[in-house]
């Protein structure tokens, strides 16, 4: 089958860059933020930064050598110390001016996202909300790090545990989310008193150069924040893994990436946070409210055109509502304005890149070719931008990629089961753990998939789960560690013990 134009989607027009998207791009810093300044790659490298929307460059910004990495992570570690000892309250003051900083200029950074990745504006606002709450967040947890001090049980000892920074991080983010996944690692590192190397992704690097002359403007000290962005990022992040100097990793991408950093990191001991690869199940019960349930699956399938590893990837529908639950999901999704974001009323955005667009299409064909019905969509959308049709797909056969890979992109692969139990089973047949939903007014059968999925977060009768106050992360292949909640703070810590002799022992 060939990417054909299609007519299920209303296509707004690209339109030119209007004034204010020029005004905010001339405003952007676009060297490489090392040690507290702004300078250019040690090569003079640039590369261009372009708008999925129409494929034209916004902007050049600096492209980040190896040896560019690696000053960074020698400003991060000459920092380390003093910021360890910088006083809590001090870090969270820094981090809740950032958050009334982001929020105040809500506007340029939802735009800047728009521009760089390409989704609606609407949903780029969600992001700065979502991503400025991780800086909130952290702020009230920084002063909440604790030890303890114990009498050991024999008495014959004092048992002192303390916290302290883990050291130097490397982060690396990916593209979908340019915001909200550095807030998401930023935040806690700052509040633990850790300095840190940012390796944004190559695509959409603008909001993080965004985020650091922000914190640089609410007082963050030289060195404690570097970004190297690159299109090298094997030669500009493989040294800092395997130098001594870099005490932590985390990584948020794909696990077959992941899987690579995990094998490198492992010569350092170095700790760990991987938030890898989702195939999550979405379960539709015969006793589900429909009309929630199509809302859920719209927000878990659509939010940032199923650009998300929290996207739904599979709809499993009970067999016996199957055919209006996809009836009514055929009209949702066709619905859906498409056209660029900064456009009134586009509800779909392009895809980030033509790549992208291509592994999609390419999933739907094979769907096809192994006996998968086409119910909406499933094509490219003609004109300029990597835009594609919102698309259903019914009676997916287990053996189709689609039910084992991510799609990626504004695909929704229907399958049907029959029991609870053929649910499971299902909803369990893949190596990922990320995240499943499950839409049923049972509350014990609700309790009993919140055991039985093997999944490191579960939407019930709602089709988002992330939130700054709750644990993020997954199981099996998508990954380790957590990322926001209370947990959020432990991945950059490292904990102390210290014996101490017994104090009534020299007066007995």
């Amino acid at each position: 089958m060939t990417p054909e134009a299609g007519t299920t989607e209303t296509r707004q027009p690209a339109g030119v860059a209007r004034a204010d998207e020029l005004a905010l791009l001339a405003s952007l810093p676009t060297g490489l933020f090392i040690g507290g300044e702004w300078r250019p790659a040690s090569d003079g490298g640039t590369f261009d930064v372009c708008d999925p929307s129409t494929g034209n460059v916004l902007i050049q910004v600096a492209d980040a050598t190896p040896q560019d990495g690696l000053a960074a992570l020698a400003a991060a570690s000459a920092a380390q110390k003093q910021w360890a000892k910088t006083p809590p309250r001090v870090r969270a003051e820094i981090l809740r001016a950032a958050f009334e900083a982001v929020t105040a200029r809500a506007d340029d950074f939802a735009l800047l996202m728009t521009l760089e990745m390409g989704k609606p504006l609407a949903e780029a606002h969600g992001e700065v909300a979502y991503g400025a709450e991780f800086l909130r967040w952290f702020s009230e947890e920084t002063a909440r790090i604790s030890g303890r001090f114990a009498v050991a049980p024999d008495g014959r000892s004092r048992l002192m545990v303390t916290r302290r920074a883990v050291g130097p991080c490397l982060f690396i983010t990916p593209w979908n989310f340019p915001l909200a996944m550095a807030t998401r690692k930023i935040a806690p590192a700052i509040a633990a008193g850790c300095t840190m190397v940012l390796k944004p992704a190559a695509l959409t690097p603008l909001s993080a150069l965004l985020f650091a002359q922000v914190l640089q403007q609410c007082g963050l000290p030289a060195g404690v924040l570097n970004v190297v962005q690159t299109t090298s990022a094997g030669a500009v992040t493989g040294p800092l893994i395997t130098d001594p100097r870099l005490r932590k990793l985390s990584f948020t991408g794909s696990t077959p990436v992941g899987i690579n950093l995990l094998k490198s990191a492992a010569d350092q001991v170095l700790r760990v946070s991987m938030e890898l690869g989702g195939n999550a199940p979405l379960i539709v019960f015969e006793d589900a409210d429909l009309d929630a349930a199509i809302d859920g699956t719209m927000v878990a399938k659509l939010r940032n055109g199923g650009e998300a590893c929290t996207a739904a990837n599979r709809l499993l529908v009970h067999e016996s509502i199957a055919e209006e639950f996809t009836k009514r999901l055929v009209e949702r999704m066709r619905a859906h304005t498409v056209g660029r974001g900064t456009e009134p009323g586009s509800l779909l955005g392009p895809l980030v890149d033509e790549a992208t667009r291509a592994k999609v299409h390419e999933l739907v064909t094979d769907a096809q070719t192994a006996g998968a019905h086409l119910a909406l969509g499933g094509a490219y959308i003609a004109g300029a931008g990597y835009f594609y049709e919102a698309t259903v797909l019914t009676d997916v056969p287990a053996t189709a990629r689609i039910m084992h890979e991510e799609v990626f992109g504004p695909v929704a692969p229907i399958i049907t089961f029959a029991t609870e139990e053929e649910a499971i089973a299902l909803a369990n047949d893949t190596e990922f753990g990320l995240v499943g939903y499950v839409f049923t007014l049972d509350l014990n059968r609700a309790l009993r998939l919140s055991e039985e999925l093997e999944v490191g977060m579960l939407g019930v009768n709602t089709g988002i789960v992330s939130n700054p106050a709750a644990p993020f992360g997954g199981v099996k292949q998508s990954g380790l560690g957590r990322e926001g909640g209370f947990e959020g703070i432990e991945e950059y810590l490292e904990t102390r013990y210290v014996g101490i002799a017994d104090p009534f022992a020299a007066v007995s």
